[in-house]
This record gives C-alpha cells, sequence and structure tokens, in this order.
C-alpha cells in the first residue's frame, strides 16, 4: 500500500516537469503596502472604504490581470514575505494573535465535553450518557483503538460521519482560537475525542468515532477559522462590527467563546490584523427530483433543495502555500423528504503544493486532505482521504476558460450502504471500510453566458468485519463496493450574477461478494437559481 501511494503522488507531482516553466514564489522584500486608518483624517467607515477599493484597484486579477489571466498585477508596494499578490497576509499577525498558554485549549476540550455530557445525561437523559467512576475505569483499561477493547457502534450514519467531524471541530478549534497553527491544533482534535469516548459515556469506546471525529474535524475546525478570519475586521466599529462578530461566531463557535474571553470583540486596530484570501462564493436553491425505481426523468417525488459553496484562495496564484491557503466546501440540503436534511457535505484542503506554467496552462500540483459525506434517501457513503490533486486552468477564448482537477487518494477509513436503507433508522444500516478514491471536477467558463460543468467521482471500498455483534464472522471482508457517481451541470446568466441551471445525478454501485455481484443505480435531477458572488480581487469559476 506505502509502495502504491508513493508511484501515484509521484505521478501526479511529476506532471508538468518536464518542458515546463517553473515560476517560484517571489520572495524579493519591498515596500509594504500601508492600510492603516487614522482616526484624525475622517470616519472610520469611510477609510475603510477607501482603503478596499484601492486594493482593488491595484491588486485585481478581475480588473488588472497580467497577460495569461493568472496573477494581479504586480506591485513593488506589496512586501510578498508578508502578503500575498491581493495585498492580504499570508498569516495571522502574532503581535494581535498572540499564542495563549497551552493548559488553556486543553482545559476548553474538557469544558467541551463536559457541556455536552451534563446536557445527554440531564436534559436528554440518554442511558449511556450515565458515567461513573465504574464506566471510567472500565473504558481506561479498553487499552489503544486498535486493540479487542474497543469496538465499531451502531448508531446512524449521520451521527458517526457528520456530527462526530462537527464536534471534532471545536475540539480543533480551541487551540486555533488560542493563537496555534494548523498543526498544533490538530492533536486536540483527537485529545478530545479520546477524552470523550473514555469519560463522556458509558458503552465500550468506539474507533470510528475517534477516526471521523479527529480527521474530519480537522478538516471542518481549519475551514471555519478561515471563514471566520474573511468575516472578522478589528478595525470596524458599530452595528458593522456587532454583525461581524455574531456572525464569525455562528461559523466558528469556539473562536467566538474564545474572543470573548481575551477581550478582542471589543479591541479597535487601526491595520488589518488577519490572514485572508480571496473567497468566491455561489449559494443556489431550487427543486430536487429523487427519481423512482424506474430511474426515468421527473418520476420521483419532488422537494426543495438549499446549496452554498466556498471556493477560498486562487490556486493559479504563484505562492508558497501553508495547510488550507486553498479549499473548498459545499453544502446542500433537501428540505421536505424525510429526515435526511443535510444531502452532501464535500470539501478538501490543500496540504502542500508548488505552481507551474506550461505556455498559458496554469497548473496546482499538491496532496491534499479530502472529507465526503453523502446522506441521500437512496444511499449513504462518506470517505476520508489523504491524495495528490492537479489543478489546471487553460484559456479558450478572450474571456473563456476551462478548468479542471484530477484528484487520487487513499481512503484509510469509510462507510457505505450496500443494501436500502431506512430513513428512520436510528441504527448502523451501512458498512465500515477502506480502498481508494478518484475524482475529476471540470468547467468550461462562456464568457458571461454561460457555464458547463461535469464531475465524476469514483469509489472502490471494502467493508471491513468485526464490525458489530450484528456481523457474521469468519470471513475477512463483507465484499467490494465500487461506487460511481456523476454529475452534469448547466447554467445560465440571466442578470449579473444570478443564474438558471440544471444540474443531473447519476449513481451506481456494485457490491461483489463470495463470487456474486449485484448492481444498482440512481437518478435524480435539479432545476435552480444560482447567486454567484465572485470576489472583486479574483476572477474566475475555479473549481465549480
Amino acid at each position: 500500500m506505502k509502495i502504491f501511494y508513493a508511484l501515484v503522488l509521484s505521478f501526479f507531482m511529476s506532471t508538468c516537469i518536464i518542458g515546463q516553466n517553473v515560476h517560484p514564489a517571489d520572495t524579493g522584500k519591498h515596500v509594504p503596502k500601508q492600510d492603516t486608518i487614522n482616526p484624525n483624517k475622517g470616519h472610520i467607515k469611510t477609510q475603510l472604504k477607501e482603503i478596499k477599493e484601492k486594493k482593488i484597484k491595484e491588486h485585481s486579477d478581475s480588473i488588472r490581470p497580467d497577460s495569461i489571466g493568472n496573477q494581479p498585477k504586480k506591485s513593488s508596494k506589496i512586501d510578498t514575505v508578508v502578503q500575498n499578490k491581493y495585498g492580504d497576509l499570508l498569516k495571522d499577525d502574532s503581535a494581535y494573535n498572540k499564542k495563549y498558554p497551552l493548559w488553556i485549549p486543553f482545559v476548553e476540550g474538557i469544558g467541551d465535553n463536559a457541556a455536552l455530557s451534563l446536557i445527554d445525561s440531564k436534559i436528554f437523559k440518554y442511558g449511556w450518557a450515565q458515567v461513573g467512576i465504574t464506566s471510567w475505569k472500565r473504558n481506561l483499561s479498553a487499552g489503544p483503538p486498535w486493540g479487542a477493547g474497543w469496538d465499531w457502534d451502531q448508531t446512524r450514519f449521520g451521527n458517526d460521519f457528520l456530527g462526530h467531524p462537527v464536534f471534532g471541530n471545536f475540539y480543533y478549534n480551541d487551540a486555533r482560537a488560542n493563537g496555534y497553527n494548523f498543526w498544533a491544533s490538530a492533536p486536540f482534535a483527537l485529545i478530545g475525542s479520546y477524552e470523550w469516548k473514555i469519560f463522556g459515556e458509558n458503552i465500550t469506546p468506539e474507533r470510528n468515532s475517534l477516526i471521523a471525529t479527529t480527521v474530519d474535524g480537522i478538516l471542518l475546525g481549519e475551514i471555519l477559522y478561515r471563514l471566520s478570519s474573511t468575516i472578522l475586521d478589528d478595525r470596524t466599529t458599530g452595528s458593522n462590527r456587532t454583525f461581524r462578530e455574531i456572525l464569525a461566531t455562528i461559523v466558528d463557535p469556539m473562536r467566538g467563546f474564545n474572543r470573548l474571553l481575551q477581550g478582542k470583540t471589543s479591541r479597535r486596530t487601526n491595520k488589518e490584523i488577519y490572514q485572508k484570501e480571496p473567497v468566491n462564493i455561489t449559494f443556489y436553491g431550487g427543486i430536487h427530483k429523487i427519481n423512482d425505481h424506474t430511474n426515468a426523468i421527473l418520476s420521483g417525488p419532488t422537494s426543495e433543495i438549499l446549496n452554498i459553496q466556498f471556493d477560498y484562495g486562487n490556486p493559479f496564484e504563484v505562492r508558497a502555500r501553508q495547510p488550507f491557503d486553498f479549499f473548498k466546501l459545499r453544502v446542500e440540503t433537501d428540505l421536505g423528504v424525510g429526515r435526511k436534511i443535510i444531502d452532501n457535505v464535500t470539501g478538501y484542503g490543500v496540504l502542500f503544493s508548488r505552481n507551474a506554467q506550461c505556455g498559458k496552462l496554469a497548473l496546482l500540483e499538491g496532496g491534499f486532505l479530502y472529507y465526503d459525506y453523502w446522506d441521500k434517501p437512496i444511499f449513504e457513503l462518506s470517505t476520508i482521504a489523504l491524495g495528490a490533486g492537479v489543478f489546471s486552468k487553460s484559456p479558450i477564448g478572450k474571456n473563456s476558460f476551462l478548468y479542471t482537477n484530477l484528484h487520487l487518494g487513499l481512503v484509510p477509513f469509510a462507510g457505505n450502504s450496500t443494501e436500502p436503507i431506512s430513513d428512520t433508522s436510528q441504527y448502523r444500516d451501512f458498512n465500515f471500510g477502506y480502498g481508494w478514491e478518484a475524482k475529476v471536477e471540470s468547467s468550461i467558463i462562456l464568457g458571461n453566458i454561460a457555464t458547463v460543468g461535469i464531475n465524476y467521482y469514483y469509489f472502490m471500498l471494502r467493508s471491513i468485519n468485526d464490525v458489530g455483534i450484528d456481523e457474521p464472522a469468519g470471513a475477512a471482508s463483507l465484499g467490494d463496493n465500487f461506487v460511481g457517481i456523476l454529475e452534469p451541470k448547466i447554467t445560465f446568466r440571466i442578470y449579473k450574477n444570478l443564474s438558471i441551471g440544471t444540474e443531473y445525478y447519476l449513481y451506481s454501485q456494485t457490491h461483489t461478494n463470495d463470487g456474486y455481484s449485484i448492481s444498482t443505480y440512481h437518478t435524480e435531477q435539479e432545476i435552480f437559481l444560482e447567486f454567484y458572488f465572485e470576489d472583486p480581487q479574483r476572477r474566475g469559476h475555479f473549481n465549480l
């Protein structure tokens, strides 16, 4: 497996090494661009508006791009040691975001678990939440998570692969909000999750909860921290400042809690102090048809959908990157069809990368952390993956571009349904497993007229045995699952950032075990209105 992964990674990282011109990051020191405000020069709100307009004018690839449209116009006012090409900080200003003592995030993690335990045991009165010295001693003696003392739980899909990651993001941001970087904050997701498994429940600790809470919690935690930084601005005052603080707290509750304790909610600075990257936001709402067993178009029930997608950072800006300086997060809800409201959450974040240029073809090659969560009425699928990705941008006209990205990753842990699922079940109706995944996402931007895209995701997952008391014994696995998800999509511009569009889903799965196989497929359609909010400094639907 290690050899396989090394070969795959080498293949992706070498895509354009031969015959390419690599542009190294500009590390020369220049005169830093000043964005400070002066109370003696008029109203703060007016000064901030002028600063924003100046940044857009001087450092924008939407208004003044270079000859191939990948870089904003270079400026001698940018210090590329501390700022990106858009004039934003490459990391939080340490003078205003100091690292607090290590015991603070550790204690906050204990507080998270204590609060949740009180809610579960005293308000909801769950039997498994009635803990004490006896349960603590028993769980402490369970040994390491991979040993026989730990189990695989029997709870429903959404609890395992969405609820746990959401809470894992709290543990992660206990540290992130106290001045720790990505790598230093990551262990706190594991520590908090382990504490809960030992002290928060009176049942045998479950290893799957530990895995999902930790890894997916890190991914969601860093994404939410970055999005909250985009919202915050300690230069603002009045109702503007109040709205920003409230919204940032909704996005990242533990950061909002710590800002209150640290006195940052009322702190005023005269310059920007948070790392920010350009963010494009896509929001759409419409109707969703899940076809019946005939798979005839528009043959099933109708429900309402709401979808939001964040594309953070410019993958084609030539620069050095830290983890999650570039990421994508998409969340889709399906209203009106049973309890499965969160229909789909997918995302990835860069861990390390390099840029390259082959003529007019711009490339980003790197390693990524992936999260997939599909909780649909017809199937359940979730994966944790680590792998390699290649992003490309190619002009095909004056205002038209082809964007393509390819991904190949190892899946150390997954959950996947192989039988018809129940919308009302509170217990596990899926198998745990491992395997690999491959993804292709491509879109053609036809100026201001239309966008045509197609995504294809392929998963090969081997179900593992010994996943619970209701599973058969004696076999090395419960079979292999080959899953494909095809998503063609087209949108037409109606007016400015408003478009009308449609998307088609084709889900197929082949399950093999003990010499037999069975294949199934399902189809869905969506019709929607789409609002695309492009950052004034960033041009392009990079990842639709």
